[in-house]
């Protein structure tokens, strides 16, 4: 008897299902690289065995809280500020077509300068420490999640903003009821880009302009011909950044359930 549930539920796997088709590739590389540097001598291409024990070493100790944990304050807080400038300044651009186009011009200049290339001005304004890598986070970071804002305000049908106006319904009701929600969708798209974003932006500013973190001890580790404790640093940076999206993934997953749920129901 041939099947009537549609194509896209009957090729849906099941999560473990997906979750053992993902972790093929990357048991795949790990494997080779494991069985090619096995005995390695190289300087600069240890073997995996000794980049794990490194691994181990050096941030499953004191490095953790000496380092990791400021690494992960200076990301929050940077996306945290990003995320209200972007979200705020969008959502007005995002109902003032006019003022938006007028800032345009400025908008595009700025977003044009990578937040690494401000790296020199940042340290003579903020010096070296915590500010600094902050600021270049913010600044890096806010021009996803400010874009995605306006698209996503932009994008409201006409109908739905009559049919507001026509009930007077206040403004501070529409925006936590009606704006937001639907721009929710775009503004955590901006947010996913503007994590990836700020992690590459937090390491590169700590190996320049900071006493700790991830990027500095990378940093010092290739200084110090320490390879093994390099290669461990990038490592343990790849696997952060991959819980970092996880993590983002299921806060993404709650917030627009619903909008998960209405799309489910109109196919």
């Amino acid at each position: 008897m041939a099947s009537v549930l549609p194509l896209s539920v009957q090729s849906d796997p099941a999560p473990w299902r997906r979750a053992l088709l993902e972790a093929i590739v990357p048991l795949v590389l790990i494997a080779a690289w494991w069985f090619t540097s096995a005995g390695s001598t190289a300087l600069y291409f240890p073997a995996l065995s000794r980049i794990l024990d490194s691994f181990v070493q050096d941030w499953f100790s004191a490095a953790f809280v000496t380092d990791v944990l400021p690494t992960l304050g200076r990301l929050f807080i940077g996306l945290l500020i990003s995320a209200v400038l972007g979200i705020g300044i969008g959502v007005v651009l995002g109902l003032l077509p006019v003022l938006s186009d007028i800032v345009a011009p400025v908008t595009e200049f700025f977003r044009a300068i990578p937040g690494v290339a401000l790296l020199p001005a940042a340290l003579l304004l903020f010096g070296i420490g915590p500010g600094m890598p902050i600021a270049l986070i913010a600044y890096g970071t806010v021009w996803p999640i400010l874009l995605n804002t306006i698209d996503g305000v932009r994008g409201i049908e006409p109908g739905v903003r009559d049919v507001a106006a026509s009930y007077r319904i206040r403004f501070r009701e529409r925006l936590f009821m009606i704006i937001l929600p639907a721009a929710s969708p775009q503004i955590m798209a901006g947010l996913r880009t503007a994590l990836a974003i700020g992690v590459t932006v937090i390491v590169f500013a700590e190996m320049i302009g900071s006493t700790n973190g991830i990027g500095f001890q990378i940093l010092q580790a290739q200084r110090s011909f320490a390879v093994p404790r390099m290669w461990a640093g990038i490592v343990f940076l790849g696997i952060l950044g991959f819980v970092l999206n996880l993590l983002f993934w299921a806060l993404e997953s709650s917030v627009l359930r619903w909008h998960r749920n209405m799309r489910a129901v109109n196919r």
